[in-house]
């Protein structure tokens, strides 16, 4: 491409809403950034409820009207512009998901320009593919024989790592929501009949995934001191576990740090995490062996790099967090192909074919680890014929 990188200019910054049954909330929220050279940027921040995506929305759009006629190639200075914009206001959170999907986009236009893959402008690979670890799909497990085969559908695919969260009631219900978030999380407590079934469940995965396969535990963010310590012990005991993570709510470090000192587990932290701000206490407390963040979440490529070098520091490995769409794990497998201290990458199903509807390619994803291409930018386009199909209209 031979458009210089200097003469272009953002012309505006759009939120696509989509409605698809391939979303664990039924829908994802992708950001276009365009500019007036005709070169396009893609980026994601799907959440966790559709009220804070449509919230995303409107303030992507006003971030849009701010944002153009600025230089695309200005990352790092764009990045600060829009998060120093949200300082009186709490720059954690929305702002710095808006923040995110824009700066995945920029990344994108920038790789297209150089005609790179963004993976070569972060300094190169240092791997040839991006180890992967993958989730069950629990609403199969209606019995003992269901689960063995959705386990070991998972082990024959060549993944060497899976996680799931055993506790009951974290379901979905009548109205779309688990327990804890229609009720807004008010107790962190689990029965004992509870506690033995995600005990029962864990040794059955365990038995059936075999010595050589990480069982990952995710505990949601949802349970309080003594329960997580409990919960955790029982799992260490049933299915010798290789990670609880998020035991506790995030507001408190001394709660993580009250179970970290109680229990034998590896703790992992970090989807909930914002910005490298966030992670510097959990490094230097040592609250944590696996840090997780969210490329969407948490500040984009630019901050996902400055995470993951920190954490080198420490030794501390990195396996960022993805319950979302094709640019979520295509933007984190860009920044850990250049992390020495990467772990595995996540993914939502072990098949990601749900994705291909949304993408020009099907993503690689065979023997359990993903391939990237050397194709310019994030390596994908996403199919504006379906999106357009399948937007969700907003005010």
């Amino acid at each position: 491409m031979q458009t210089k990188v200097a003469d272009m200019k953002i012309t505006s910054i759009r939120p696509w809403l989509i409605k698809s049954g391939g979303s664990y909330w039924g829908e994802y929220l992708f950001v276009e950034v365009t500019t007036d050279e005709g070169v396009s940027g893609w980026g994601e921040i799907t959440t966790t409820t559709k009220l804070a995506n449509r919230a995303l929305c409107t303030i992507l759009r006003q971030i849009g009207a701010a944002m153009a006629g600025e230089d695309p190639a200005r990352i790092e200075y764009l990045w600060h512009k829009i998060f120093r914009s949200f300082t009186y206001m709490g720059s954690r959170g929305a702002a710095v998901e808006c923040v995110s999907a824009i700066d995945i986009a920029l990344w994108d236009i920038r790789g297209k320009v150089l005609g790179k893959p963004i993976y070569e402008l972060l300094g190169g690979p240092v791997r040839d593919e991006i180890a992967l670890y993958t989730h069950p799909n629990q609403a199969k497990f209606t019995s003992k024989e269901a689960v063995v085969r959705e386990i070991r559908d998972i082990v024959e695919s060549g993944h060497t790592g899976l996680k799931f969260d055993p506790f009951p009631h974290q379901g979905r219900t009548i109205d779309g929501l688990s327990r804890e978030q229609r009720d807004g999380y008010l107790e962190g407590s689990m029965t004992r009949k509870d506690e033995r079934e995600a005990a029962e469940l864990t040794a059955l995965i365990r038995e059936t995934a075999g010595p050589d396969v990480d069982i990952l535990i995710d505990a949601h963010g949802r349970f309080d001191v003594p329960t997580a310590i409990r919960l955790c012990r029982s799992l260490e005991e049933a299915g010798q576990i290789d990670w609880f993570e998020e035991p506790c709510p995030p507001e408190s470090l001394n709660a993580l740090k009250q179970v970290r000192e109680k229990v034998s587990a590896a703790i992992s932290w970090g989807e909930r995490g914002h910005t490298k701000w966030d992670f510097v206490p959990v490094l230097e407390n040592k609250l944590a062996d696996y840090i997780m963040p969210d490329v969407t979440w948490t500040g984009g490529i630019t901050e996902l790099k400055k995470i993951s070098a920190l954490c080198e520091a420490y030794y501390v490995s990195v396996s960022p967090h993805d319950a979302a769409g094709p640019i979520n794990v295509v933007a984190g497998a860009q920044v850990m192909m250049t992390v020495p201290n990467f772990y595995k990458l996540e993914t939502s199903e072990w098949n990601l074919g749900k994705y291909d509807h949304l993408i020009d390619r099907p993503l690689d994803v065979s023997n359990g680890s993903l391939k990237l291409t050397s194709k310019p930018g994030l390596g994908v386009e996403m199919n504006r014929d379906y999106l357009q199909a399948h937007e969700i209209e907003l005010p």
